[in-house]
């Protein structure tokens, strides 16, 4: 039996590219994302119940930010922040981008994730059982996601990214999308 896969670090070059990244900017993105998310897949949300209103802290720890979510089925929000301005969260689940981003991906089981300390989680951990099983069974592809926000001209991008998408996956170690292309 193996150990669980080693996710390695984001590149620097990315991170020092990230780090002067305009929140507000990638705020405005990642909100529209999140409302697309709830137009096309509301069973995703509905599936969260109580824990729906909750502030879960994503804290990607190789790169210079965090994003809190509040996965509301009237109105998700998602929000990047500064380390230093992360405030309030219910539940926080931490760890390198290349283990989330595998996770949300169906690449890695999210409890083997927790077993191998490959992602920590603090908080209230019911409300994360919940958001990890929303999104196992939700099956997202964050790049169908992303194309389906540009509407008619998703397509022809969607159809660009996933060419150019796996010699970026070799490049930085992440999982950018899913392997099935759901």
């Amino acid at each position: 039996m193996s150990d669980a896969p080693a996710f390695p670090a984001v590149p620097v070059m990315l991170r020092l590219f990230l780090t002067p990244l305009p929140l507000p900017l990638l705020g405005l993105v990642l909100q529209r994302l999140a409302e697309s998310v709830a137009r096309r897949r509301p069973q995703l949300f509905a599936r969260l119940g109580a824990h729906g209103g909750k502030a879960f802290l994503i804290d990607p720890t190789d790169v210079p930010f965090v994003f809190r979510l509040s996965p509301r089925s009237d109105g998700p929000t998602i929000e990047p922040l500064r380390r230093r301005d992360q405030g309030a969260w219910d539940a926080r689940i931490a760890g390198p981008l290349g283990a989330l981003l595998a996770m949300v991906h169906g690449e890695v089981d999210g409890d083997a994730l927790f077993f191998s300390r490959d992602i920590v989680i603090e908080g209230d951990t019911e409300a994360v059982l919940a958001l990890r099983n929303a999104l196992d069974d939700a099956e997202l592809d964050l790049l169908a996601e992303a194309a389906a926000v540009l509407g008619p001209a998703g397509d022809r991008m969607e159809s660009l990214a996933r060419r150019l998408t796996p010699l970026a996956s070799r490049l930085t170690g992440l999982a950018l999308t899913r392997r099935d292309g759901s």
